[in-house]
């Protein structure tokens, strides 16, 4: 599915200052006209535009783009003051994946009020304030970066709540056709997990919106894509090392967890109480509780808790903005499903150097057909020839499967797993546009991925196109199907008789077909009041438009006729494989919950998230288990996750290769309060001199 978060929740918004508080900028504004073009870039191909006109004191603005078949198009009407401050703005439109758009905001005086997909909002303003929106274009950031600079400490407060924050970062020189232009890139943030970098000219326009995935540049300027990616990547690690300098604790010495009990894959328990300790990378030694201590030690009062072995995310798409809270909900792997590769292997090398945090990872080939659909991931193909050459190319750099994707020709396809399993390569992927299920695993998948993709050759026509959203808006035609009919269990016979893993993603559809506006996700209950308000009110959007007669129905009848096919592969000895396809760290705490509706017990599903996956990828002789001389990857978590799987989101401390980290220490740094407190860590006593 390669669920993409293309556009950050923080720059969905929409600003104003309150009038009461700067009575001249009440002023009626100068006449004036300017036309404002931006191209966006994924991949280095133009995928989509932002057009903004601007005619007195009202700027209309056109965005849209569709990469990988689909993406936002949004109209926003503004109207400002003679500072350049809204006083009105609308946004209209549907987002990424179809769900409707229609957004108001308005000040009078001091009186601001809003609609959104949350509902209604009001707030009498005794200060100049902030309004945070849903729904605005990535424009916005130039506006808010103007109004934040002519703020003495470059803060102001938000409505419905936290604080917008500008930082000034580095001064560039950006080519094009129109010549050299001298910006600024400066950080809006402070309302959401990260901040969003935006590029600022010396008359204070926008001039583009850059990340390490993609950019939103001016016209003219498309030629420094690549830089300006770059760039990004840079700024957004520097972020990260300073971070890891404050989170990651290296003790130097052995350190002794006490009084902890470990789960047990092997007997699907929890063992009695022990002590681990952990020397260097490694586990040392699992000994009795009571256990006496060597000089040196550092202890660590586990406080009658559990450890439990590092997680596996097996649907990731891996990103530095991913990593670290990856790492700190006890996800220590991951097999990224398909990436920019250079951007990948460059994160990579981070991380296991030592200079960011994140879990390890296991590399997925990516690779993709050309047609307009294409998503701009791996490897894109345009004939047989070039798709086994790309195998050969992912091969040789050590990746352990080929992820096919929707605009792969399916003629292609049993060459591309001909020669990956001749080169020792397994294939797993999406159902190709114009085929099924049932083809792909005759054409020799090793393993299925999407619950979605298995399942849409029962109810898609012939000749429909799953380049595009059907692939997600024909599962309300799910509501009807009879999973006794003779197509299901036809597809339900193949996987069972070649046993074959299936990657179910089971969170992003429950997302996809139960989240509606205003409404709480219901994987979301147990951590959305401890997120930034940001994220809370995106976390409150519709994913798909469900406002036709029958719509909302047919979806939420959609996910439980997913479930029960779920259900039935899983009775049938079919391995689920648990990943999420939309960024790990809580929505994987849920993809696991939802294990339990396809009638796995909580003892069974954390065996699947950590040996079962472990072995699964050859890694269960140095991880999976928490044993002597294995790498000293795991969590301390307060309960007992077999009794209830929920105990695995109150994590106290994470550890892998070695290295301690507390999410208290480090949630805070992402606007999230957190879940629960770091364990009593006792330094080592120093060593009297005479024994030295």
């Amino acid at each position: 599915m390669v669920y993409q978060r293309p556009m950050k929740r923080s720059i969905r918004m929409a600003l104003c200052l309150s009038a009461a508080f700067a009575p001249s900028i009440l002023a009626p504004s100068a006449a004036s006209a300017a036309t404002e073009r931006f191209t966006v870039i994924f991949g280095g191909r133009n995928v989509g535009h932002l057009n903004a006109d601007t005619d007195g004191d009202t700027t209309k603005i056109d965005f849209d783009y569709k990469n990988n078949g689909r993406g936002p198009t949004m109209a926003e009407t503004v109207r400002t003051n003679a500072a350049g401050l809204p006083v009105a703005w609308t946004v209209n439109g549907t987002t990424t994946f179809g769900s409707k758009v229609s957004e108001s905001f308005a000040l009078n005086g001091n009186r601001a009020t809003w609609t959104d997909s949350t509902g209604t909002g009001k707030a009498t303003l005794k200060e100049p304030g902030i309004y945070v929106a849903q729904g605005a274009s990535p424009w916005a950031l130039g506006l808010y970066a103007r109004a934040l600079l002519k703020d003495a400490d470059h803060a102001m407060p938000a409505l419905p709540g936290g604080t917008l924050r500008l930082e000034k970062g580095e001064a560039l020189q950006i080519a094009g056709t129109a010549g050299t232009v001298a910006v600024t890139a400066y950080e809006v943030g402070g309302i959401d997990l990260n901040p969003d970098t935006v590029l600022i000219d010396g008359d204070g326009g926008m001039f583009g919106y850059v990340t390490p995935e993609f950019i939103i540049i001016r016209e003219g300027y498309e030629g420094e894509e690549k830089r300006l990616r770059g760039l990004a990547a840079k700024w957004s690690t520097d972020r990260y090392v300073a971070m890891q300098k404050e989170v990651a604790h290296h003790y130097g010495a052995p350190v002794r967890i006490t009084n902890v009990r470990l789960y047990d894959p092997k007997t699907l328990t929890l063992t009695a109480p022990v002590a681990v300790v952990v020397n260097g990378r490694e586990i040392a030694a699992v000994e009795p509780a009571d256990s006496p201590a060597t000089p040196g030690e550092v202890t660590i009062d586990g406080a009658g808790g559990t450890l439990v072995a590092g997680m596996y995310e097996m649907h990731a798409h891996i990103g530095q903005d991913d990593a670290l809270l990856n790492l700190i909900a006890g996800i220590t792997s991951v097999r990224d499903m398909g990436n920019d590769n250079a951007v990948l292997d460059k994160l990579i090398d981070r991380i296991e150097g030592g200079v960011i945090a994140g879990p390890r990872v296991v590399r997925s080939g990516f690779l993709e057909g050309r047609t307009k659909f294409s998503a701009n991931n791996g490897i894109v193909v345009e004939n047989e020839a070039q798709a086994v050459d790309a195998v050969r190319w992912y091969a040789a750099r050590g990746y352990w499967q080929i992820k096919v994707y929707n605009s792969m020709n399916p003629d292609w396809v049993p060459a591309v797993v001909a020669e990956a399993h001749r080169l020792g390569l397994r294939v797993a992927g999406h159902v190709p546009a114009f085929s099924t299920a049932d083809a792909m695993m005759e054409a020799g998948y090793d393993e299925m991925t999407h619950i979605n993709q298995f399942m849409l050759g029962w109810v898609l026509k012939p000749g429909e196109d799953t380049r595009s959203l059907l692939r997600l808006t024909a599962l309300k035609r799910l509501e009807t199907l009879d999973l006794n009919s003779a197509p299901v269990q036809h597809t339900i016979g193949l996987i069972t008789s070649k046993k074959l893993p299936i990657d179910v993603t089971l969170g992003i559809h429950e997302q996809l077909t139960l989240n509606r506006d205003g409404q709480v996700p219901p994987g979301a209950v147990d951590y959305i009041d401890h997120m930034p308000i940001g994220y809370q009110r995106s976390a409150r959007k519709a994913w798909v438009d469900t406002s036709a007669p029958g719509d909302d129905k047919a979806y939420r009848a959609a996910f439980e006729k997913i479930i029960a096919t779920v259900r039935i592969l899983n009775d049938r000895g079919v391995m689920l494989i648990p990943g999420t396809d939309t960024g790990g760290a809580f929505t994987y705490h849920r993809e696991l919950e939802l294990f339990q509706r396809a009638g796995m017990t909580p003892a069974q599903i954390v065996r699947r998230a950590t040996w079962d996956m472990a072995h699964y990828l050859g890694q269960d002789q140095r991880l999976g288990s928490i044993e002597k001389g294995k790498l000293a990857d795991f969590f301390l978590i307060p309960g007992d996750p077999t009794k209830d799987l929920k105990a695995i989101k109150t994590i106290g401390m994470v550890v892998k290769d070695g290295v301690f980290y507390y999410p208290s220490e480090v949630y805070p740094k992402f606007g999230i309060k957190p879940f629960a407190p770091a364990p009593k860590v006792t330094p080592a006593a120093a060593t009297p001199v005479a024994d030295r």
